[in-house]
């Protein structure tokens, strides 16, 4: 159990049945009346965020997050297929579920895969990725003063701003939270 005076970012919950994550909060004492807690909260199985206020006192079930390391293997068009590298098994996960998560992931990358008491509702791409650029326009040298940036199409399939001076063919890094260009591989 834990207090709602000891929320801490990052920290999931059970409240009335539902899973939530901790994304902000603040202790506040106003000058008349009792403190309170104002959070941010995060659904993490309807993925949806909720402002709540509660009391100090209020005590909450600590969720338990398992997230297991899963190699992904293919996209059969409806649901992405996971492997678990340690015991073999198969996984499937829609494309809704998913979400916008594996844009940036190649074939037989390792992601981190999310459940509650067994029910997968999410999946953590690394951080950083390398993905070749298979389409952009040609840049110019000395175009222009500032960072000026043109869009470029992965591997993948999705769509990166990058530098001027990225050609096809180029390996590049990506931040996969962000989804920015962040160096030459």
């Amino acid at each position: 159990m834990v207090s709602a005076g000891d929320f801490r970012n990052g920290l999931t919950v059970e409240i009335e049945g539902e899973i939530f994550q901790v994304l902000e909060f603040q202790h506040v004492k106003p000058g008349k009346g009792a403190a309170f807690v104002r959070t941010k909260l995060r659904n993490i199985l309807r993925d949806s965020v909720v402002e709540r206020t509660f009391s100090p006192t209020d005590r909450f079930e600590n969720a338990h997050i398992d997230r297991a390391d899963m190699q992904y293997l293919y996209d059969d068009g409806d649901m992405y297929n996971y492997m678990d590298n340690n015991t073999y098994e198969q996984i499937q996960l829609s494309h809704e579920d998913a979400g916008d998560s594996m844009k940036f992931v190649k074939e037989n990358e390792t992601v981190k895969v999310c459940s509650y008491k067994g029910k997968v509702f999410s999946v953590e791409p690394p951080t950083s990725v390398e993905l070749v650029v298979t389409e952009t326009e040609p840049g110019f040298k000395g175009n222009t003063a500032t960072g000026a940036k043109k869009p470029a199409i992965v591997e993948t399939g999705a769509q990166v701003m990058v530098p001027l001076f990225i050609e096809q063919g180029e390996i590049i890094k990506i931040d996969t939270r962000t989804g920015e260009y962040l160096s030459r591989a």
